[in-house]
């Protein structure tokens, strides 16, 4: 069974059973299969393992969650999967997240806001559709020059 710990400390869970009931409630929730309770890491694949992460995240019922890059070593489809998921938590749950990556196309499919920084320094912070119509500074242009379009037709500068 998963660590029920958090629960033990912060009180939130009357007794063992209740917290193993709790733990089996938030595997449900990311969509993790109650059979893989007793896994360990290595039996399990980068998908999972992501959804085992955003799980510990919710355990404690925040409304501020920071991702530190939370897809980037993942494939395209599970990708999608697991930004789908985290849509669905963030209206559900009425999260907030502060979402760092490197992938600016995954900022424009879940960001309300973008704050594109260079060396620890803002550069730039505007609505996510906003920063995508009209950079305003060099290096978000250059970011935004990099992503690849999936039209051979189409040029890039």
């Amino acid at each position: 069974m998963w660590e029920t710990e958090p629960y033990r400390i912060y009180k939130t869970a009357e007794n063992r059973k209740a917290r193993s009931q709790t733990v089996l409630n938030l595997m449900e929730t990311v969509g993790l299969s109650r059979n893989l309770a007793g896994a360990y890491p290595h039996e399990l694949d980068g998908g999972r393992r992501q959804r085992i992460g955003i799980a510990r995240a919710l355990a404690l019922d925040p409304k501020f969650i920071v991702c530190d890059e939370p897809i980037s070593a993942l494939d395209v489809s599970v990708q999608a999967q697991i930004l789908n998921l985290m849509q669905d938590l963030q209206q559900e749950r009425a999260l907030t997240y502060l979402f760092i990556t490197h992938n600016l196309s995954v900022d424009k499919h879940i960001s309300t806001n973008i704050m594109v920084m260079y060396l620890g320094k803002v550069m730039e912070f505007s609505p996510g559709e906003e920063l995508f119509k009209h950079p305003t500074h060099p290096y978000t242009q250059a970011l935004l020059s990099a992503i690849p379009v999936p039209d051979i037709d189409v040029q890039r500068q």
